[in-house]
Order: structure tokens, then C-alpha cells, then sequence
């Protein structure tokens, strides 16, 4: 089934000039990016998008190196995007991630592992409206 899932390269990735190496990796796994920006997310926008972790003791932290510098936000369509992308993506620690995958190739550490994907269709509409409106996505 065609879907779609939102997806951040985090500021570590966008510092070392990895979006496009980052996005062929996403274009090659068959993912189509049919919206796409770079941003400077704010405090309030990196509160409100990780507040599921406000709880925890990283959610500082976390909010923090979201903010420390610009991000890619985008939309990927696809077949089963969200289970996809996760594959693409590889494990939260690059240590444990497969060979080929995002995290593996680019990832300096858990904390900054160079990409976030949906984990959900439901969190996908709810994280790619936070960014985008409906007229910003042309598949």
C-alpha cells in the first residue's frame, strides 16, 4: 500500500553536507520525497514535536541539538513508507545498524544518528502536518 512518512535529517547530517548523499541512499531504497525544506527548527517547534519524551531525562538534550543548527524536513511516499524508511534508516545506534543503511553510513553516535523517521501512520499524518500543509506535498 502507498503511504506516506516524515522524515528529519538532523543537524548533524545538514553540518556535514550529507542531504543529498542522505537522499539517494532514501531514493534508491524506492522512496520518492514528494515534499521536502530546510529549517531552523525552533525551541517550540522541538518541544512540541518530541514532547512524547518530555519526561525523560535526554528531552533537554534532545531539544537542544534539534535546535543547534538547520534541519531537512520531508515527506516520503512509498509502499508501506513508514516500515520502509525504518529499514532504510537502520538501528538508533549505528553500532547495531545493518550495512547500507543511513545510520550505519552517516551516524556519528546514538545521539546524533543523522536521521528520524515516523514510527506510525498515525504519528506520520501527525509529524508531517507539524511541517507541512497539504498543498506542500506533490507526489
Amino acid at each position: 500500500m502507498t503511504e506516506h512518512t516524515f522524515s528529519i535529517l538532523k543537524p548533524d547530517a545538514t553540518r556535514r553536507n550529507l542531504t543529498g548523499a542522505v537522499n539517494a541512499v532514501i531514493e534508491a531504497a524506492g522512496l520518492r520525497i514528494v515534499a521536502q525544506k530546510r529549517i531552523h527548527m525552533t525551541t517550540a517547534q522541538a518541544g512540541k514535536f518530541y514532547e512524547v519524551h518530555s519526561e525523560r531525562p535526554f528531552f533537554g538534550e534532545l531539544v537542544e541539538f534539534m535546535t543547534s543548527g538547520p534541519v531537512v524536513v520531508q515527506v516520503l511516499e512509498g509502499e508501506n513508507a513508514v516500515a520502509r524508511y525504518r529499514e532504510v534508516m537502520g538501528a538508533t545506534n549505528p553500532a547495531n545498524a545493518d550495512e547500507g543503511t543511513i545510520r550505519k553510513l552517516f551516524a556519528e553516535s546514538v545521539g546524533e544518528n543523522t536521521v528520524h523517521g515516523s514510527d506510525s501512520q498515525d504519528n506520520a499524518a501527525l509529524e508531517i502536518a507539524q511541517f507541512f500543509s497539504g498543498l506542500e506535498i506533490v507526489g
